[in-house]
């Protein structure tokens, strides 16, 4: 919490900030009684539900003594997260939660297709490598975006023009992420439009099977999982990944971004804040 925060409020702050994002280990910063509430994404059939209960957490940790324009604020705030994390992911970016200099590359790797926006991106580099550029992963995975080399090799070309093509040039690595996922989109799309996949809209405005999710999964287990299961396979590989980088929006597009002095990038934790009030 900022020097200037009362602490009256902080708790609200923590929850919105731990419910905004996920680091790079992957896992969302909510209390674990209800990361066990996980499994119930497959008997909604939705995203959206899930989160309704967690951001009302929101509320709950605000304490008994706030004022009712503080509970105004907080409720607006829960519910513009709610409809962002339900959204297609093509907010505008909010260049103050990212590092400087990945900015541009974020932007333009979010302007390659209509399908896949700069918050997307940014919420993928996040839980991939949490900003760290020298991360190695456990499969030979090097560079921001921790693309496989095999994506990679496909994918990358000399974006930041130094004549080089290498995963461990920020530029080069976010961009070939960028084209992988809207590669993964157009194969998401055409399965919809000739069938084989069915998207469809919940009373509550939850939509099951968009492109984006395709392409998110696609990129989380490959395709071929998506071909078979004809959507979003019902797995905890699967709806975690998607849930995860959704979960990110509302930071990366400035409803609950970490505050003033927060390292660009990375989500704040509860003890990064102040205690609860009691």
């Amino acid at each position: 919490m900022g020097a200037g925060e009362s602490e009256e409020g902080g708790g609200s702050k923590a929850v919105m900030y731990g419910m905004a994002g996920a680091g790079a280990g992957g896992c969302m910063l909510i209390p674990l009684s209800i990361a066990g509430a996980v499994p119930l994404i497959i008997i909604f059939g939705g995203f959206g539900v899930l989160l309704a209960p967690l951001i009302a957490l929101i509320l709950l940790f605000g304490g008994g003594g706030g004022s009712a324009d503080n509970y105004s604020s907080d409720n607006d705030t829960a519910n513009r997260m709610l409809t962002v994390l339900q959204g297609d992911g093509k907010g505008e970016l909010d260049t103050s939660t990212v590092p400087e200099d990945l900015v541009d590359p974020i932007q333009k790797a979010g302007e390659l297709c209509d399908a896949i926006g700069p918050i997307v991106i940014a919420s993928q580099v996040e839980k991939a490598s949490g900003f760290n550029a020298t991360l190695v992963g456990p499969r030979g995975e090097v560079g921001i975006s921790q693309l496989p080399p095999d994506v990679f090799k496909q994918y990358g070309k000399d974006d930041d023009d130094n004549g080089k093509t290498q995963a461990t040039d920020n530029a080069d690595s976010i961009m070939a992420q960028g084209r992988y996922m809207c590669d993964l989109a157009d194969q998401g799309q055409k399965l919809l439009d000739d069938g084989t996949i069915v998207k469809s809209t919940d009373e509550n405005g939850t939509t099951t099977n968009s492109v984006l999710d395709l392409a998110l999964t696609g990129y989380a287990i490959g395709m071929d999982a998506v071909k078979t299961a004809k959507g979003v396979p019902q797995s905890n590989d699967a709806l975690s990944y998607v849930l995860s980088i959704r979960a990110q929006f509302a930071k990366y597009q400035g409803i609950a971004a970490p505050p003033t002095g927060a390292t660009p990038g990375v989500t704040p934790s509860f003890t990064d804040t102040a205690e609860p009030a009691a």
